[in-house]
């Protein structure tokens, strides 16, 4: 296909669009109106700030369904198991990256030509150069920038004596409670070395030794016995408000909407976040059906509007100068983004290769330090 063509189909599509908003007519082909969408993705906060940003929309423009489907956490078994009974119910997974490149690469995914099938900027910038980098893979797009963070409850610690480093998790001694994690080597390998001295820029290099993996499990056994491990991206916070943890770990964007809409006395350690994509895959042989769908909900406009439900920046670098205000309590948005200057001083980057490379083992070694 010539950039001639790609550029003919995407201005046809973008006159549906701008049609369907004025007279009601679905954006896809009349076959497709008033289809279902089983769209799959984590719950809680971060699904509603989808709903509002892109299913809403899409829905009163085209007619159709979408039904939400809180399995993301678990996205690539469910794939592999939909797959293997020969019944793929799902038309469109929210994935993350690291098993994004497992998923194509068994042929579970359908690969993507960017260029041809997500929108332009609205200045004609093509996605491949709007979106920040490391957003797009082979069968992969992502909608946001989030981070794993570390939050704690203010009112477990005296006001002179509030902690502020990675380091302070591990400290018992000057930060007495429960701490709540994942229970994932992900993020818990990382923080721990940090917290060891180890600089955020090198951690994945001395993860790759041996000697980095023991260092990093010896520095967990000092807080091993203080943990509560959480499984639910909805216990964290839950655990932190009942004040049965003074730390959790937590998706950033779980604990701002527990502090601005639940008025929660949290507050983030913004160090040594570990920031990471998240975005869409489409499963093998839905590409036809979702494709339409792709196109809106990864456009320009979509990705700044779900920066005003929840506090993730959006992937597409046209997307971040409209990010303004809260749509329930007006607050700026800006200095709760994972991306925002202060908090992003010592981020790390999520090495989705490293996972995809040694998640199996290193999981089995996480599982088998529990165990002890």
């Amino acid at each position: 296909m010539t950039q001639q063509d790609i550029n003919s189909r995407k201005g046809r599509l973008g006159i549906a669009i701008a049609m369907a908003g004025m007279t009601g007519l679905g954006l896809a082909a009349t076959a497709q109106a008033q289809e279902t969408l089983n769209i799959v993705s984590w719950g809680g906060a971060y699904s509603m700030s989808q709903q509002k940003a892109y299913h809403e929309p899409w829905m009163e423009m085209n007619g159709g369904e979408i039904v939400n489907i809180d399995r993301s956490g678990n996205a690539l078994a469910g794939l592999r198991a939909q797959f293997q009974a020969g019944n793929v119910t799902w038309d469109l997974v929210d994935m993350l990256p690291a098993d994004a490149m497992i998923a194509c690469a068994e042929g579970l995914l359908e690969p993507l030509d960017h260029d041809t099938l997500l929108a332009d900027a609205p200045d004609g910038t093509p996605p491949s150069e709007d979106f920040v980098d490391g957003a797009l893979g082979e069968c992969f797009v992502a909608s946001i920038v989030y981070s794993n963070v570390v939050a704690f409850n203010t009112e477990m610690f005296p006001e002179d004596n509030q902690p502020s480093t990675i380091a302070d998790v591990f400290d018992l001694e000057n930060f007495p409670g429960k701490r709540t994690l994942m229970r994932k080597p992900i993020n818990n390998l990382e923080w721990a070395l940090v917290a060891d001295g180890v600089a955020p820029e090198d951690v994945y290099e001395v993860l790759e030794s041996e000697e980095g993996i023991q260092r990093a499990f010896a520095k967990l056994d000092t807080i091993k016995d203080e943990v509560i491990w959480w499984e639910e991206g909805a216990q964290p916070p839950q655990l932190l408000a009942d004040q049965e943890v003074a730390f959790a770990s937590a998706y950033n964007g779980r604990i701002f909407n527990a502090m601005v809409t639940e008025d929660q006395p949290f507050e983030i350690i913004w160090d040594a976040q570990v920031f990471e994509l998240d975005g869409w895959v489409v499963p093998t042989g839905k590409l036809d059906k979702v494709k339409d769908y792709l196109y809106f909900a990864t456009d320009t406009q979509r990705l700044a509007d779900q920066a005003k439900y929840i506090s993730y920046g959006p992937a597409r670098r046209s997307s971040s100068e409209l990010v303004s205000t809260h749509a329930e309590t007006g607050i700026e948005m800006k200095p709760h983004m994972p991306t925002y200057g202060p908090n992003f001083a010592t981020a790390i980057q999520k090495d989705d290769e490293f996972w995809a490379d040694y998640n199996d083992e290193l999981t089995q070694r996480f599982d088998a330090w529990l165990a002890q």
